[in-house]
């Protein structure tokens, strides 16, 4: 038995149509691994289907340390338990039917002897599907580090930017529900919205005193890897340290330069990764800053302030989609036109290791982040944390997956009788 739940013309099929992924993830800041092809043709609405489970059947329930995803769940806990009750949360329910389960959560014992039962006991697994599969693409993506100066100077000349004053963002789901999700940005002109200056041209000075830099980074190939991630720790010249995260975007859509790459012959389709893509700007300097600026999406950024001392610790990331601290290992990136934020989900996938072989990744996840290329009702891009392993993972992941929601027992059975709402 299988429940189904359609959002409405699908804006997953659309882009879909629009856009090719090179899969290399980048949830943080709503980008990633798209390139424009042609204008879409009509398609279906892509369904999202959703299958009773049991616990016991999850693979590798039992060995997870459930208790590791507390703190997770529980950031995500505290937004649903000041939202309105009547808040969506489709398909898990709405906020009212979490409130209860969040307020008893937080009383938990930090170990997974108490974590375990309390979720058997309140939640039932359904298997995410689409269309009659279950089965689809997880990435990585991680928070990058850099070196640089709160002023320019020899070592130090390119520019991280806080969002120009003149930049407008329109949410177009404000203004049709067929549009949902969906985006554009651009600048007012005699009253008109227009589109705002691509990549190329803000890097030779098109935004004049509307560009303010927050801070000045070394590397510009580290520069342009940030704009992808969406967030990142700068380490200051001066001996401090910045965090920086998205603030905003030009609008201008995302060209992923490794498939320009493979066009050239440079890279094959099988070799292309966030290494290969650096190795080959590293190797060719002279052809690299042309190559990134062939990518017409630049990004904006806001000042967080000084990082936590572990920033792989238990809500040590950047805030992602929901506001809350991500969590390395533990923090999912989700396409929002299918699931809520918020919610725990079983995650059953692999990670890619160095030397071509993979670990089975089976743990319990909180979807608490989105992004552009996250698109689909089985889509996800696993938040890895900082430094060089977390680089690592998020660069090579590109590994099939599924995933199972864990919702109130209480909305299972409303799903299960084919109740609106739900």
């Amino acid at each position: 038995m299988a429940w189904r739940h359609a959002p409405g013309r699908s804006r997953a099929g659309l882009a879909a149509a629009l856009l090719v992924g090179l899969g290399l993830g980048g949830a943080a800041g709503s980008l990633a691994t798209w390139v424009w092809l042609r204008p879409p043709a009509p398609l279906a609405a892509e369904t999202l289907t959703l299958s009773p489970a049991s616990f016991a059947s999850l693979p590798g329930w039992a060995d997870d340390d459930l208790a590791a995803a507390l703190p997770a769940f529980l950031a995500s806990c505290a937004r649903l338990k000041a939202a309105r009750p009547e808040l969506s949360l489709a398909p898990a329910g709405t906020a009212a039917d979490w409130q209860g389960i969040c307020a008893d959560a937080a009383s938990l014992a930090p170990e997974a002897a108490a974590v375990r039962p309390f979720l058997e006991d309140r939640l039932s697994p359904l298997l995410v599907g689409t269309t009659g599969e279950g089965a689809g693409l997880f990435t990585g993506y991680y928070e990058p580090s850099l070196a640089g100066s709160r002023t320019a100077d020899e070592a130090h000349r390119v520019p991280l930017l806080a969002r120009p004053d003149d930049l407008v963002m329109v949410d177009l789901g404000r203004f049709r529900d067929s549009l949902k999700g969906e985006r554009i940005a651009g600048r007012v002109a005699e009253g008109a919205l227009e589109p705002y200056p691509d990549r190329a041209a803000i890097e030779t000075g098109a935004l004049g005193p509307r560009a303010r830099p927050l801070a000045f980074v070394a590397d510009p190939v580290e520069a342009f890897f940030l704009h992808i991630q969406g967030s990142g720790l700068v380490t200051l010249s001066d001996g401090g340290a910045l965090r920086v995260g998205y603030a905003a975007q030009n609008g201008q859509p995302y060209v992923a330069i490794g498939r320009e790459l493979i066009r050239r012959g440079a890279l094959s389709r099988e070799s292309v990764s966030m290494a290969s893509i650096k190795a080959w700007l590293a190797a060719h300097p002279e052809e690299a800053g042309a190559l990134m600026n062939s990518n017409p999406s630049y990004v904006f950024f806001r000042d967080l302030g000084s990082p936590p001392a572990d920033p792989n610790g238990p809500l040590g990331g950047p805030p992602g989609a929901q506001n809350v601290p991500l969590t390395p290992g533990r923090s999912l990136a989700v396409d929002r036109k299918f699931l809520a934020l918020g919610l725990p989900l079983w995650l059953d996938s692999t990670v890619p290791l160095a030397d071509g072989g993979t670990l089975p990744l089976r743990r319990l996840m909180v979807t608490q982040d989105t992004g552009g290329a996250i698109r689909g009702p089985v889509r996800g891009d696993v938040f890895w944390g900082h430094g060089a392993e977390a680089e690592r993972r998020a660069g090579a992941m590109k590994q099939p997956g599924r995933y199972w929601i864990l919702v109130p027992k209480a909305v299972a059975a409303r799903l299960a009788k084919g109740e609106a709402g739900s």
